[in-house]
């Protein structure tokens, strides 16, 4: 045996580092043989975050409907804009947008904040972007409670069978959210800068994503301004909060086909991100 193979993989220099395809297949085998890992961090993170409030896990239901609120008086009362039964229509994009930043924003300090952890334990660090994208599952699982008393309760009318392709849709967005937190957690770790800068990136990405509005008003912008009509249809999350909207609000088919190019889509820059992530974690130990 030689003393290069002798040293863990991570460690190892370049000369003997994999290429790409084999840095981005040892990643997906360090997520798919870490499971139990990832489980455990995520279950982790869920008890800190219940743990660290009055409320605890409470504030999961509690939080999107606050939002709800803020948002109803913004718009229909101050903007005087009229869009029927518009709770349930703002609600159906807050939800998985709460899911996206969520993720976002605990995943871009994913790798800086276990740096006692890296220092000392020989692990694949993938798994802590990882564990971070998959919390806000349950965030999200949390959220559909509220939405259910508000169907139930205010707008039956809009129940449909629909409704149960929201997993589905909700599968595509933690795709898409998946490569995000990946990339942002290893840049951050070079670039702190990151973590200040996603929360202003965050907050214009919402505005200019059909939250607070409808796909008809980037119609109209389309018009006037192509190029930012343009980038605004192409902008995943008018994907993602229409589809949410077509199975919640309207009752009907999500578009399966924007679904669909946005998954590989998805798939195709969780690819990327991976390859990103392994050719840097080496530098990790240093850096930190």
């Amino acid at each position: 045996m030689t003393s290069a193979s002798e040293v863990p993989a991570s460690f190892r220099s370049s000369a003997v580092r994999p290429g790409p395809v084999g840095l981005i297949r040892e990643g997906f085998v360090d997520i798919l043989s870490r499971r139990r890992l990832i489980r455990y961090l995520v279950q982790a993170d869920l008890k800190k975050s219940g743990a660290d409030t009055l409320l605890g896990n409470i504030w999961w239901v509690i939080d999107p409907l606050l939002q709800m609120v803020v948002y109803v008086v913004l718009v229909t009362l101050i903007f005087q804009r009229k869009q029927p039964d518009y709770p349930i229509f703002i609600f159906s994009a807050i939800l998985p947008w709460k899911w996206f930043t969520g993720s976002v924003g605990d995943g871009v300090y994913s790798v800086v904040l276990s740096e006692r952890l890296i220092k000392q334990i020989q692990f694949p660090k993938i798994v802590l972007p990882i564990s971070s994208a998959m919390s806000g599952i349950t965030n999200f699982a949390f959220g559909l409670i509220p939405l259910s008393v508000l169907m139930i309760v205010f707008y039956p009318h809009r129940i449909s069978i629909w409704l149960l392709t929201i997993p589905l849709i909700g599968f595509v967005q933690l795709l898409f959210t998946l490569p995000v937190v990946v990339a942002v957690s290893s840049s951050n770790v070079f670039y702190r800068d990151i973590g200040n800068l996603m929360r202003h990136v965050l907050r214009l990405w919402w505005y200019l994503s059909p939250g607070l509005y409808g796909v008809a008003l980037i119609l109209e912008v389309t018009k006037e301004l192509p190029l930012v009509g343009t980038l605004m249809l192409l902008n995943p999350f008018t994907i993602l909060f229409t589809a949410y909207r077509d199975a919640i609000y309207s009752g009907q088919s999500p578009d399966w086909m924007s679904l669909f190019i946005l998954a590989v889509a998805s798939l195709l820059l969780l690819v990327v991100a991976m390859w990103y992530f392994k050719r840097v974690e080496p530098a990790f130990a240093k850096v930190l």
